[in-house]
């Protein structure tokens, strides 16, 4: 008697419902960039560009929103895995920071501020909670990763979100009257408390680069945010300092100030040669392949940033020759927006089909 022939595997093809419980708690990472890269534009003479990358940033926010609640109500048990994974739980900062960057489209771009404080209040609420519930968890975690399996540029997306906060804020200190100085002092103590955890972070992330073993896999296109952290802490160090003549606190420390927001921009601009010289280690050296990922938005957003803060750098130093650094860095940061934003659109469309 003849037996049956074996049934054929069938590997399932990836669903809706596959591609949402897997969601990347760093997509926020898309309303970050293309908020910062429509104030870029608005700011440095393409008015146009940036009303429109607002509106389509709203359609993302608000999409993103969607699916990350969709994913809490539906798969509550991998949403809780993201929180306790040493590699994942850090990319939930990138809602804090999305919705900073969102709320300042609305202050500088179309002028809005009551939209824009309620999305300060929502992010500061969020920081908050996210904040200790991510870092407690980490800490209390049974059987953690190895260190170098743990550690990466994602992590400064906290620091990202600390100034997102520290920068909103700065820009509705006088939305809240009777509490102009409180909202004043708020700032400037999130502003230094995210220098402090850069400080702590960056340290992790050096230590890891230079004494573990580095491959291309592990060179991911968050650890832009290594120069992205430094830029935005420079943004919001630019506010205090043009807020300096509302407040007396800040007037007797604006030599400082100015000083540490120095910094701030010198420190991500020596980020930006070493970041090229390892992406083209990664690509062109060792071959890795160039496709859409979502971590790209966390370069793109980088480049939005330091074009951002070096103009308003400028103005808040008086030194007009940083000005020829934005006017070359917005066209990089609308290239790189447009090619990603491109990958993403094929990798829709591949999903589709």
């Amino acid at each position: 008697m003849t037996s049956a022939a074996p049934e054929p595997t069938v590997v399932p093809a990836p669903t809706v419902a596959s591609g949402l419980e897997s969601l990347n708690p760093s997509y926020f990472a898309l309303v970050m960039a293309t908020g910062i890269v429509s104030t870029a534009s608005h700011l440095l003479g393409l008015p146009a560009v940036g009303f429109a990358l607002l509106a389509l940033n709203v359609v993302f926010y608000v999409t993103l929103w969607a699916l990350y609640l969709a994913r809490v109500v539906r798969y509550r048990a991998a949403v809780i895995r993201d929180l306790t994974d040493h590699a994942r739980a850090v990319g939930f900062f990138t809602i804090v920071a999305g919705t900073c960057v969102l709320g300042a489209q609305f202050v500088l771009v179309v002028h809005v501020p009551i939209v824009a404080t309620g999305l300060w209040i929502i992010a500061t609420i969020l920081y908050v909670v996210l904040l200790y519930s991510v870092f407690v968890a980490l800490t209390v975690r049974l059987g953690k990763p190895q260190f170098e399996h743990a550690i990466n540029g994602t992590w400064l997306v906290a620091v990202v979100a600390t100034q997102g906060v520290a920068l909103l804020g700065g820009n509705l200190w006088n939305q809240f009257p009777g509490f102009e100085r409180e909202m004043l002092f708020f700032s400037l103590a999130l502003w230094l408390g995210g220098g402090m955890l850069y400080g702590w972070l960056i340290s992790l992330i050096f230590y890891r680069s230079l004494f573990f073993e580095f491959s291309p896999a592990d060179l991911s296109p968050p650890y832009w945010i290594d120069m992205g952290a430094m830029a935005i802490s420079t943004l919001a160090g630019d506010v205090l300092i043009g807020n300096a003549a509302h407040d007396r606190l800040l007037t007797d420390l604006l030599p400082f100030l100015k000083g540490f927001t120095l910094v701030f921009w010198a420190t991500g601009t020596w980020w930006i040669p070493m970041l090229l010289l390892l992406g083209y280690w990664r690509h062109v050296v060792r071959r890795f392949p160039l496709r859409y990922d979502p971590g790209f938005w966390g370069l793109v957003f980088p480049l939005g940033m330091y074009t951002v803060a070096t103009f308003k750098l400028a103005s808040a130093i008086d030194a007009p020759f940083l000005l020829v650094v934005p006017r070359v860095f917005i066209w990089l940061a609308l290239t790189a927006w447009t090619i990603v934003f491109i990958g993403l659109l094929r990798t829709i469309a591949r999903g589709l089909r």
